[in-house]
Formats: C-alpha cells, structure tokens, sequence
C-alpha cells in the first residue's frame, strides 16, 4: 500500500493518497491539484477515482479539475447531489485498488451524505486498517452539526445522526484502526481539535470528549450548545463544491497596478487587502487597507472577513507573496482580484500617497501602561472560548469575525491596544478598526500568548 496524506496548515486540512498495484485514489483534495498528479506520478500510480467524504464548507475542492486531468471518476456518498455525473456509494460498497479495498461506511451527522472509507490489505486482513472519517470524527473532536441549516435539517437532527454513525458505526470497529480525519486543530468544522493529524479508535475511544458512553439526548443538547458562528462563506464554498468549481487560474493573468490607479479603484469601493506580516504592515501602509498576513491561517480569516465578489487588490511583499496569496485565496473561492500594486509598497510612498502606522506593542510596556492606570482600552480579538480560558485583566471580548458588525462602543480617540492569542489577529483587527475611525491603535506583539509566559496575571469569567 502506498500511503501519503497532505496537510495544508492554512487550512487546516488534510487530504491523501492512497494507492495499490499502479491505482490510486485521492480523498478530499484540496483545490490545487498539482500535488497529488505529481506524487501518483513519481509513485508509478495512476489515479482512478476521487472521492469527497461530504461537501466540505470551509474549502473549494478540486475534485472537477482533478479528475478532469486524469481521468478519475468522482466518488460521493449516494445522499450527495452533485450537478455533475459521479460514482455513488453507501453502506459496505467496495472500490478496489490494486490489494486496498476501500470500503465504505455512511456516516451522517456534520452533513446528511457524509462517509467515511475503510482502507484495508486484501492479501493481509492483519494488516493496520486506515479508515479516512471526513468530517464524522477528528483527533479529540467530532464535526458540527449545524453548518447545513439550508438543507432542511435542524442542528438537533443532525446531531442525533452523528451520535448513530459514531457509536452505531466507527466505534464498533477494533481499537487498532488508524483514524485519518479531514481537518485539524483551527478548524471551524469542530471545537476541540487536536494539532495530531492522526490516531487510532482506541485512543479517541478513551479521550475523546465526544465519544464518551453517554444518551443520545445529552450528546444532542451538548454538541448543539454554544457552538460558533459560521463564517458566511462556508455555505457559498459548499455550493461551489457541489456544483464543481473550474480549473484553478494562472496567478500570473492579475496584471501589476500603480500606486496611482490603485487610489482610484480604492476610492471606487475596491478593498486593498495587506498580506504582508503584522510589523511590516504596521511600520507603514495604505490607509484603508485590510491586513491580513500569509504568515497565518490567512485562507480562513480571508474567507471570513472578506464578502465574497469583493473586489481585491494585493499588497504583497514579492512576486511570491502576491502568487502564493492569489492561490491561498482561489482555496476559498475569493476569486475576484483585480491585481496588486506594482513594486509593493514602496510604490505607494514614492508616489506620495497617504499611509498610516500601527505600532507594535510589547506586553511589558502594555504590563505598565495598564499598572501605571493609563487610559488605554484593551480589545481582545479571540474567539469567546479562547478569552474565556484567561485574558488580560480588563480586556473586552470581541470576536475578529465579529468586529466590523459590531465594533466597540468607546470613543474612537481613545488608545487601545488589541490583543489575540499571538499576534497574527489582533493586527487584521487594528486595521479593521482603522476602517470604522478608530485613532490610536497597539498591536500586542506576541499577544496572550506573551503575556502568560511573562508571569502576568489572566482573568477569567465568573
């Protein structure tokens, strides 16, 4: 068996390669496909089916492109409804592989057509069994039941079925089944993931959260309480994978635009979107623009800030930078780019053009800023749980997601510093602020993360 599962840390997916005998498959690819031809390739294998696990919401597949370059069939759960032909499948169906054969397992409950794949040796039933759960079962999590309210079904419903496939289903099968999931800790498509991009039944069997000997009824109240907000592009991107998305573009047809005609498409609605690191971008930038930086999980904050047919224009620091963030965005179906500013930044002030600074501030001197009773406002841009676990004492929570519909009441002269877990989105939530007239605006260096390891103190709610 020839075995290789892809992370893709920006979204914090995973999708694989599996193989027998000179046959392949490839589950839940992402929407680059260039890897997996070039792996089958180098591994002597050709790759003969495609499958998705369920309609993934938080990415745009390339299962169309895929399979349109190699020739695969495109395999789903017989619930799917694809606008296009494919391969249906449900409870105990088998695809071959060379000595793999895949078998397959309904498992409903993040989404009514969702499975999951049971890969085992033909010639060897002692081998270690692979079993690829989607979206079903994580590494110390279970998927959301609410992400397809559209569909008909409650979160409540939902959440029933998942609570079946889970003990009805995976958790009959031996301890010693290698579990391979769909995504990974950052995942909106859970709440407690792991950074483990593997384990077995019976190490999610004992700590497992979600997999615990419980009734139906406490499993339904408690997988469908305080669950997060779904972005908005989650139902788009679930739409774009059903229907197909096309053939992912050569990022080199954005054309460079100078700074001067960049203002004008600014001034006509056109978002410039920084993906330049948080110091760089607060040592100098485009007043207006949004700062998203590369360095982080930029595809998801991407598709979360950024409404969907926006037009966007790049400020990068390279060539490389505006390639690797026109494909990163393509992941999410932001395909709307209209170009970047040509000979980056530095174009900008050549030309004269107003820029604005975000300072950076360490939490040693945010420490004794707050010590010493001046007046700054402390905005935390984490998610509700995250501040929950501890935040600087008097911080306010307002979720990054949340910030541009529901910004803080203080006034907008009044200083405030934000801070996230590290750094990454309190800099994306300054210049969100900087939009809604806010002045005088910190970004913690480090973040809570800094804080904590420094030894000052958290609060936590009541």
């Amino acid at each position: 068996m020839i075995f290789k599962q892809f992370y893709l840390g920006c979204l914090a997916h995973a999708s694989y390669l599996i193989g027998s005998e000179g046959e392949a498959a490839v589950i839940d690819p992402q929407r680059d496909v260039d890897q997996y031809i070039d792996e089958a390739s180098a591994a002597g294998l050709k790759i003969k089916y495609v499958i998705e696990t369920h309609f993934h919401a938080d990415f745009v597949s390339g299962h169309r492109e895929l399979a349109a370059r190699t020739g695969a069939e495109i395999v789903f759960g017989r619930r799917a409804d694809p606008a296009f032909p494919f391969h249906p499948v449900g409870d105990g169906d088998e695809l071959r592989l060379g000595d793999v054969r895949l078998r397959f397992i309904e498992t409903p409950g993040h989404t009514p057509e969702g499975i999951s794949i049971l890969a085992v040796r033909a010639a060897d039933p002692t081998a270690v069994q692979r079993l690829f759960t989607g979206d079903t079962l994580f590494i110390g999590d279970v998927g959301r039941p609410d992400l397809i309210g559209s569909k008909g079904f409650s979160a409540e419903q939902m959440a029933a079925m998942l609570y079946d496939s889970l003990h009805d289903k995976l958790l009959g099968l031996p301890d010693a089944v290698e579990v391979y999931p769909a995504h990974g800790a950052g995942s909106l498509c859970g709440r407690n993931m792991s950074r483990e991009t593997m384990s077995t039944i019976g190490e999610q069997r004992k700590f497992n959260y979600a997999l615990q000997p419980m009734a139906r009824e406490a499993f339904v109240a408690m997988m469908t309480t305080d669950l997060p907000e779904a972005p908005a592009y989650f139902s788009k991107d679930a739409e774009l994978n059903r229907t197909g998305a096309g053939a992912l573009d050569d990022p080199d047809h954005v054309p460079p635009l100078p700074a001067t005609e960049v203002a004008d498409r600014q001034r006509a609605g056109a978002l410039v979107l920084d993906v330049r690191g948080s110091a760089a971008y607060g040592a100098g930038h485009i007043a207006g623009a949004i700062n998203i930086g590369l360095g982080g999980q930029f595809a998801s904050w991407a598709g979360s800030l950024i409404s969907m047919g926006t037009r966007v224009i790049l400020v990068a620091e390279d060539q490389d930078g505006v390639s690797e963030a026109l494909v990163r965005l393509a992941r999410v179906g932001i395909e709307s780019v209209e170009g970047y500013l040509d000979g980056g930044v530095y174009s900008w002030y050549a030309a004269g053009l107003p820029t604005l600074a975000t300072p950076q501030m360490p939490v040693d001197e945010l420490h004794a800023r707050i010590e010493e009773g001046a007046p700054l406002r402390v905005l935390d841009v984490r998610r509700a749980g995250e501040y929950a676990s501890g935040h600087v004492p008097g911080a306010v929570s307002i979720p990054l997601s949340d910030l541009k519909a529901a910004p803080p009441t203080w006034d907008p002269a009044a200083p405030t510093a934000v801070v996230c877990g590290s750094g990454y989105r309190s800099s994306a939530g300054t210049s969100i602020l900087e939009t809604l007239g806010f002045q005088e605006l910190y970004n913690v260096v480090g973040g809570t993360a800094a804080w904590t390891a420094a030894g000052y103190p958290v609060e936590t709610p009541a």
